[in-house]
């Protein structure tokens, strides 16, 4: 993958114009009240989920007295003997649902849709391209093409089109829609069901990949705008330092973010070194995954698991397995190097190292720290579905993704093209990142239909089965898209600690999802897409990478032993 290509003022310029015609559109729908509105269903359909459990639960008591009232099914067809009470025949029971229905008929629907699911072969386009993620970058007769974002898109398009079209031609179900707001949507009579596939495309594409893909353009711009630069002496303790810098900053401004930011210094400080490869794989394994646990803007799954309700600041829970894990990993590297690989290098590359100083020097920080910080802001505080602390004002819809690209406006008027172009800044990385989550977004919907009918017949209950299986999985596929899959399959067994409240996820089974997402992301090279960025650009700078089973030497047995431990520590 090449990134060499540094983007002009000229591209900078027009992207601005871009994002100006943007804000006047927006602007234009402020006035016309339509994001307003949308807010305002958002608002009524969070009121109603959170009243809906404890009507459940009062009907689930008062059926509980009545151990008939269990199984009506098996009260009828079993032919067990016992009379039901009056009022309670099976004749009565199917007037009192067929007067419910009528009742309540979006209730009704919305029991249908949550019952019926597309067949288990519609996960074949979603499991395609993560397969197709995974392999064609490292065959030799597809890498080369599979280098162009187009190509890349084209591939993601076309099976996100194999699944919409199923559900325009064949699925005769009713479906559930959640943009702007939960209704559900009927099967049309007329043999094509418009009204389910913009369903499900509005519920991949607007209400999870737009606030998906503006967060990472967001941190990534912005930081794009700072360089930090120089060539320290490359001890041990120095590079600890930078990798434990960077392994912070991952919470704070995306793995991406601080990877980009913090890869080049790390590359520079090592120029002398003649053995580089394992501080690399540790920079991957603490600052493009393990340290991005502690705000959903630090790892991509966790955002997503904030635009399904999980409350900004409750991944700052999990500090205790992000200390425990990125500390043991910082020790175990300082360790290694101090012992081994330090005094292996030459004499003579030790003292050209003493001699080839350059300060640290960090340009660019104005304005572009500060609008980092805005961006993390806009998230934590302008949430459609929450009022604003303080006050009953709801954002309007899209705002947050509004301010975010102002603030990206801004990074790109009053910010220093020479920073840019000495970090040789191009947006190659998140346009694929965007031609390829478009059409991951779109295939996952069939899965997560599945997995909320499903999803209690897995066998997985306990947060150790849920940290592995999330882990597993998001160590040979993305980590984004498998971190919802385990959401979801763990909201359908309930708890006693849902989070968020009312139609969330246990708070054990959330965490070990989380750790298992963010934790084993790590394990691979296509565990989480910073891995492959910065192993790119260290050999660009002539450094021999190991290959894609080469670098799984390192985590299987560095990060495989430290996740059972964590396993038997906090799971």
């Amino acid at each position: 993958m090449s990134h060499e290509h540094v983007t002009s003022p000229q591209a900078q310029r027009r992207l601005v114009y871009a994002l100006g015609v943007l804000f006047v559109v927006y602007a234009a729908a402020l006035a016309a009240g339509w994001p307003q509105r949308a807010t305002r269903l958002i608002v009524e359909a969070e009121s109603h989920a959170h009243q809906t459990p404890a009507s459940e639960e009062r009907h689930t008591a008062a059926r509980s007295q009545d151990p008939g009232e269990s199984d009506p099914a098996a009260a009828t067809a079993g032919g067990h003997g016992e009379a039901t009470a009056e009022g309670d025949s099976p004749e009565s029971r199917e007037n009192s649902a067929g007067e419910e229905e009528k009742a309540n008929p979006e209730a009704h629907a919305a029991h249908g849709a949550a019952k019926d699911h597309p067949p288990y072969w519609m996960v074949a386009p979603f499991v395609a391209l993560l397969l197709v993620i995974a392999v064609f970058p490292l065959l030799p007769w597809t890498e080369h093409w599979w280098e162009s974002n187009l190509h890349r898109f084209y591939v993601a398009a076309a099976l996100a089109a194999v699944t919409l079209a199923y559900y325009l031609f064949v699925y005769p179900h009713p479906v559930e829609g959640h943009w702007p707001a939960h209704y559900v949507s009927q099967p049309s009579a007329s043999g094509l069901h418009w009204g389910n596939t913009w369903a499900v495309f509005a519920n991949a594409v607007l209400g999870e990949y737009v606030p998906f893909i503006v967060l990472l353009f967001s941190l990534y711009t912005i930081s794009g705008g700072i360089r930090i630069e120089g060539d320290l002496r490359a001890k041990p303790a120095v590079n600890t330092a930078i990798i434990a810098v960077g392994g912070v900053l991952a919470s704070f401004i995306g793995t991406t973010g601080a990877a980009m930011l913090m890869i080049r210094l790390l590359l520079d400080t090592n120029s002398e070194r003649k053995h580089v490869v394992h501080t690399v794989v540790f920079f991957i394994f603490v600052v493009c995954n393990c340290g991005g646990c502690l705000l959903p803007i630090g790892d991509p799954p966790l955002f997503l698991g904030y635009l399904r309700g999980v409350p900004f600041l409750w991944t700052f829970q999990l500090w205790k397995e992000w200390l425990f894990v990125n500390g043991c990993l910082l020790a175990f590297y300082f360790l290694w190097d101090t012992f081994y690989f330090y005094p292996h290098e030459t004499k003579r590359d030790v003292i050209a190292d003493a001699q080839q100083v350059r300060r640290m020097r960090i340009s660019g920080v104005w304005p572009n720290l500060p609008l980092l910080i805005g961006v993390v802001l806009a998230v934590a505080l302008l949430d459609p579905t929450k009022a604003i602390p303080g006050t009953d004002f709801h954002p309007p819809l899209y705002l947050r993704e509004i301010v975010q690209l102002g603030l990206v406006a801004l990074s790109l008027i009053l910010g220093d093209d020479a920073s840019r172009r000495a970090n040789q800044f191009n947006y190659a990385a998140i346009i694929e990142v965007a031609a390829l989550f478009f059409g991951i977004f779109i295939t996952m919907q069939p899965p997560l239909q599945i997995l909320h009918v499903v999803g209690p017949q897995l066998g997985l209950h306990s947060p150790a089965q849920f940290f592995w299986a999330t882990g597993a999985l998001s160590s040979f596929l993305d980590n984004a898209p498998t971190y919802v899959v385990f959401f979801e399959t763990a909201r359908t067994l309930g708890g006693t600690e849902l989070v968020p409240p009312g139609n969330g996820v246990d708070h054990g089974l959330l965490v070990a999802v989380s750790l298992g997402a963010v934790f084993m992301g790590a394990n691979t090279y296509i565990g989480n897409g910073p891995n492959f960025m910065v192993r790119a650009i260290a050999e660009k700078r002539r450094i021999k990478m190991p290959s894609f089973f080469g670098y799984m030497v390192y985590s299987v047995c560095i990060l495989i032993p430290l996740f059972l431990l964590t396993t038997f520590l906090f799971l």
